[in-house]
């Protein structure tokens, strides 16, 4: 039986309480991202800032990356918000919640890439971006009219709307709270991102001016921008660029490695602050990125696009993806030394993965590949579908390979010699990435692949081998 949340002008205020589960990897205070690794994410204090105003409540915001979730909370609503690879931790409390009585709320993105998945474990989901439905929903919860879905409606905009409540989360026990955002989607349609899927291909933009303010207002000169891609609209990100430059900042964000073909808007990028970007490089094989609809990375330009971004004082963290169709068991060290050898100040390596309802999903459903839908195994590490060209084995012993190659004394040393970025980044974050690679096998539990195993000859024996001689 949910509390009744019908509001009357006695009605005590709204407790709320705004929850973000964690995955393995994540959910133990000392776990394997410690401090120096983890920023202050803006979900949480996003919709705590979009509360309405005329609405009497209280709100607190727990990031279950360095606290507990009490699950004692005192409060009348909880709202969740969920990505696939926190999908069972997020649905067992929301049943441990809603077990008591409190009116539970689902929403991110696993929710609203397979809404029906999540409704059964809520009184409501929000699917899409919340900045109009979330406000909506808790108005409805205060006068007892709270319906079971949520959608985002077309013509959201982002303009004029509250700064992040970034007080509600303890700021010491992160690397930063200086966490902002400018833009968000991606116009590209690649087959393995969640994106084009969930929000479409049209990127929504926050006002120049309106990111401009949250930044003074916070008073941030070193900052990071989580907008999965900030050049998705040229003229957009000329301006914001130009914008920030009176303000002396240093940044941090996410580009394509398109931003190094255009020599303006790389310079305009660089006097704007930028000083380490995130690239998806994601492979080596031309034939791979076609396939997978990102055919506007060009493999053989990526020592290009390294030697121009630290031209410009720009850091390189560039990701890759095991397990597209083209890659053979011997991807892992040729993509590793190949990082290595072009300097590539960060690199990191996943597990390509097939998030619900994606095209990558839907083809590899189609062709039997699907192993599991366990989704906390949905984390980008873990292997839940049958390669081609390999063993479940090969490719989730291949990754942890790739990263202790990458991340041997002697090949950071051969990497972040000539980078850019100051020392005391250079080492403190390679040095993270070390112990990350040097303890995946205690955070990601590998064992139930063993029964996914092809019968080939020796998988594990050959995987091991291959992990043995890159770290030798």
């Amino acid at each position: 039986m949910r509390h009744d949340l019908s509001s009357g002008p006695d009605t005590p205020p709204l407790r709320i309480a705004l929850v973000s589960p964690k995955g393995p990897l994540y959910r133990h205070r000392g776990g394997i991202w410690r401090r120096s690794l983890r920023y202050q994410p803006l979900t949480l204090t996003t919709l705590a800032a979009l509360i309405p105003p005329e609405l009497p409540h209280t709100v607190c915001c727990i990031d279950e990356g360095i606290a507990d979730v009490p699950l004692d909370l005192d409060v009348d609503l909880v709202g969740l918000t969920v990505i696939t690879g926190t999908a069972v931790r997020a649905y067992a409390l929301a049943d441990h919640f809603r077990s008591r009585g409190i009116t539970v709320v689902l929403g991110g993105p696993h929710v609203t890439l397979i809404p029906e998945d999540a409704q059964p474990h809520a009184d409501a989901v929000v699917v899409g971006y919340a900045e109009d439905t979330w406000p909506q929903l808790l108005r409805d919860a205060a006068a007892g009219a709270l319906h079971p879905r949520y959608t985002m409606a077309p013509g959201l905009s982002l303009a004029g709307r509250p700064f992040p409540r970034r007080d509600l989360l303890p700021s010491r026990r992160f690397m930063t709270n200086n966490v902002f955002e400018a833009t968000r989607g991606c116009v590209h349609p690649c087959e393995f991102c969640v994106v084009p899927t969930a929000w479409g291909r049209k990127p929504f933009q926050k006002p120049v001016r309106d990111v401009v303010a949250d930044i003074r207002t916070h008073g941030a000169r070193r900052l990071i921008f989580i907008d999965l891609n900030l050049i998705a609209d040229r003229e957009h990100a000329k301006a914001l660029f130009t914008a920030l430059i009176p303000l002396g900042l240093q940044w941090y964000g996410l580009s394509t490695v398109l931003l190094a073909d255009d020599p303006e808007l790389l310079a305009l990028c660089a006097s704007s602050g930028c000083r380490g970007l995130l690239m998806g490089l994601e492979s080596l094989s031309a034939e791979s990125l076609k396939g997978s609809r990102k055919g506007f990375n060009t493999p053989d330009h990526y020592g290009r696009v390294v030697e121009r971004l630290h031209a410009h004082g720009i850091a390189l963290q560039g990701c890759f993806v095991f397990g597209l169709d083209e890659d053979q068991p011997d991807v892992f060290l040729k993509t590793a030394e190949f990082a290595v050898e072009a300097k590539i100040d960060l690199p990191r390596f996943a597990v390509v993965t097939p998030f619900p309802n994606t095209p990558l999903f839907k083809r590899l459903d189609a062709e039997g590949r699907i192993l599991t839908r366990d989704w906390e195994l949905y984390d980008a590490q873990h292997v839940v579908f049958e390669p081609k060209h390999m063993s479940v084995a090969e490719l989730q012993f291949g990754v942890e390979a790739a990263w202790k190659h990458a991340y041997s004394l002697r090949n950071i040393w051969r990497r972040i010699r000539e980078s850019p970025a100051p020392w005391p980044v250079r080492i403190g974050t390679n040095l993270g990435y070390r112990f990350y690679a040097h303890h995946l096998s205690q955070f990601y539990n590998c064992d139930w692949i063993i029964g996914h195993a092809s019968a080939r000859r020796s998988p594990l024996d050959a995987a091991r081998d291959a992990m043995a001689g890159a770290v030798s």
